[in-house]
């Protein structure tokens, strides 16, 4: 791919700034078609003729990085008979300070592009334009792009062009776009200007989102605009930005001469208030509006009750996977991190893939993933990698590797995924029987345990749980996991059977108690417990105790309503859902959330905020619990012999807690609906199916065909 074209980049390297490489030529005949085939080290924003090519934002997006994906754009309409074509980049995911400590292997290495453009004249006839040493490159009037720090933009900035440099990046590989694409897809404008006690003057659009803004004023040539970003206001109601620790989450812009419009270009922000800390004129409600970016994913899920409070935790959960599915499934869109925890995707994957369809998002990062895999099997706690390489696995974040590939058979019927990381599976639990300190245990290594579980000891971040426990219990699951997609693709994985049943028998041995509501949870959720009637009900004792409040964290906290309700504790699970008071999902919405917390306590009923050091307002991990809504609350389950709801079962649970609850899914096959209601002491059950289903209500078993049904 792009065979005959080169890797052009600036002639010197210039850290944090964009160069923009130029070139003119002619199409003087008419034009049957032509195609931009582009692919860079960096982000890239592309221009013909001062149009900006393709809707792509930060294109090419973010992979494993000896692999760039390459975009194909039909420019047809934008050629003339003389033309320019302009190229800006920036270092974006690439080297900037996102991923700079991957760099160390590359220290020459920066922004760099290749493209090519294929024109087919009317006549048959073709024309090529290579990126070569023909080309021009200035620095631009972008004078800086971080992905952490923010923009910066000089309009009176004059370029001066220069022969470009040549590079030769043979280990970088170009591929196809894998991936969705991340495009704009929503305005929100302000809901209020204020001034804060200090006597700043703060714009709240009233959402934490991911994105940017655009700017419409009037101004003088040097005038400056200069903006600072943040999700929250302090306990007085000031502007708060601590939390996003040394990220500086700028931008600057010097104004030309009149009027003019300006939205940033190679950078995004996780925000609900700007801080105007320079304007050069008045500022309205029409001086600026936010600008919604992600991933383009169609949205296939939705839940909806009788509870204002419940209905605004299932917008939240939605806002927070918009806000980190841009390119890879990121922990957090403000801070210096934003990075593809390998935890937070696998514990969210079931509901994300309900709430939107993510099939080919997952395509992209799970490929990451198993060429981020070392050759002994090690997955990186984050995909793409940009840390020093741990030791090893860790339980429940490298189980990512087992957990998503099978989640998405199960959602799309995805075989093609699941046969090309099936090797990554395999490769995975067999590096766990290898560095454990006792054989058929994932015993004596270094997790994370069950992280910012409230049982914490003072100082720490992991909750109580033993992570032996937990690493063991993961152990077996991930290889019960191989087993399945094993016997899926049909692989002979005898091996993992007996594998599987020596976990069990020497961890069940091994672990004979249960101390905390994780370690409960676990047990009970992936049937390691022997005894589950006395764990379930020593779990139940210790959420009452506890006034009807959990204590789990990121491992805990996806499994807890399961655990409960499939082992007689519905009402209790309900009971945790419904639970205002702190800690609750319903706690961070009182407190005026619009998206999941990484903290239960981000922020307290006074005002005060956990920490500075490690607490975002926009992460997902905890809105998992929408998938035991979906398939337990309103019952509606895929059938694992039947992938992709080819059948379905519908099991609702429902509660005299709530008047109603409904949720509906988009599958492959058609939408799927379960709602209920009370009515007086009744519940009225109304199901839409587009396949074969069974539903089961107050333990009667009915197969019913495609249709709706009332019960």
């Amino acid at each position: 791919m792009l065979n005959n074209s080169k890797w052009i980049s600036y002639p010197t390297k210039e850290d944090y700034t964009c160069p923009v490489f130029k070139k003119k030529f002619a199409a003087d005949k008419q034009i049957k078609k032509a195609t931009l085939k582009i692919t860079s080290l960096g982000c890239y924003y592309a221009e013909i003729n001062g149009a900006r090519v393709g809707d792509f934002i930060l294109a090419p997006g973010w992979t494993y990085y000896k692999r760039a994906q390459m975009q194909a754009y039909d420019i047809s309409h934008m050629l003339k008979s003389e033309n320019e074509i302009r190229i800006t980049l920036s270092s974006g995911w690439f080297n900037g300070r996102i991923n700079i400590r991957n760099r160390k292997d590359l220290p020459n290495v920066y922004p760099a592009l290749i493209c090519e453009m294929e024109i087919v004249y009317a006549d048959n006839t073709k024309e090529y334009i290579y990126s070569n040493e023909e080309w021009e490159c200035s620095l631009s009037k972008i004078t800086f792009s971080d992905i952490y720090d923010g923009e910066s933009y000089d309009s009176t900035y004059e370029e001066k062009f220069v022969p470009v440099k040549v590079q030769s990046y043979g280990e970088f590989k170009v591929v196809k776009q894998q991936g969705e694409t991340v495009k704009e897809q929503e305005i929100i404008y302000p809901r209020s200007i204020f001034k804060t006690p200090k006597g700043e003057t703060v714009i709240d659009f009233g959402q934490d989102m991911t994105g940017y803004f655009e700017i419409d004023l009037n101004a003088k040539r040097g005038d400056r605009v200069s903006l600072s970003f943040a999700e929250v206001l302090d306990k007085e109601g000031n502007f708060y930005n601590e939390n996003f620790r040394s990220a500086k989450a700028k931008f600057e812009y010097v104004c030309d001469d009149g009027h003019q419009v300006y939205k940033p270009k190679l950078c995004f922000w996780g925000f609900r208030y700007i801080r105007v800390d320079e304007f050069p004129c008045e500022l309205t409600k029409s001086s600026i509006k936010a600008i919604v970016v992600h991933s383009e994913l169609k949205r296939t899920g939705y839940l909806s009750s009788s509870s204002p409070l419940l209905n605004k935790l299932f917008s939240n959960i939605v806002w927070g996977q918009k806000g980190n599915f841009l390119d890879i499934p990121t922990d957090c869109p403000q801070r210096d991190e934003r990075l593809g925890w390998t935890g937070d995707a696998q514990v969210f994957i079931r509901t994300a893939s309900y709430n939107y369809d993510v099939e080919k998002f997952f395509d992209k990062w799970l490929e990451d993933l198993r060429l981020e895999q070392k050759r002994e099997g090690l997955i990186p706690f984050c995909i793409p990698q940009v840390h020093e390489r741990p030791g090893s696995s860790t339980a429940v974040w490298s189980d990512a590797s087992t957990i998503c590939p099978w989640q998405i058979y199960l959602t799309y019927a995805n075989k093609k995924i699941l046969a090309r990381q099936f090797k990554s599976m395999c490769d995975y639990v067999d590096e766990i029987g290898r560095i454990t300190k006792e054989k058929y245990l994932w015993y004596g290594c270094w997790h994370f345990g069950d992280w910012l579980g409230l049982d914490a000891p003072a100082g720490s971040y992991k909750g109580s749980s033993d992570p032996d426990i937990i690493a063991t219990i993961f152990y077996a699951y991930s290889v019960s996991l191989v087993i399945k997609a094993g016997k899926v693709l049909g692989k002979n994985v005898t091996k993992y059977e007996k594998l599987h049943a020596k976990i069990l028998e020497a961890g069940r041995k091994k672990f004979t108690e249960f101390k905390t509501q994780t370690e409960c949870v676990v047990a009970l959720y992936f049937d390691f417990a022997t005894d589950k009637k006395a764990v379930a009900h020593k779990l139940a004792n210790m959420i009452i105790e506890n006034g009807k409040r959990l204590k789990t964290g990121f491992v805990g906290t996806p499994y807890l309503l399961h655990a409960l309700s499939q082992n007689g504790y519905t009402e209790l699970a309900y009971d945790l859902l419904l639970q205002e008071e702190f800690p609750s999902w319903l706690y961070s919405v009182k407190q005026g959330a619009t998206t999941i917390w990484e903290h239960w306590d981000g922020m307290n009923d006074k005002g005060e905020f956990w920490s500075k050091d490690m607490n975002s307002f926009n992460h997902y991990a905890f809105g998992s619990v929408a998938d035991w809504v979906y398939g337990v609350a309103c019952g509606i389950q895929t059938v694992e012999e039947y992938p992709g709801f080819e059948k379905i079962v519908i099991a609702p649970h429902p509660t005299k807690k709530l008047n109603y609850l409904s949720a509906k899914i988009e599958t492959r096959h058609g939408t799927v609906s379960s709602a209920w209601y009370l009515e007086g002491n009744t519940f009225r059950y109304e199901i839409t199916t587009p396949v074969d289903t069974t539903v089961i209500i107050d333990g009667c078993v009915r197969e019913v065909k495609k249709g709706s049904y009332v019960f």
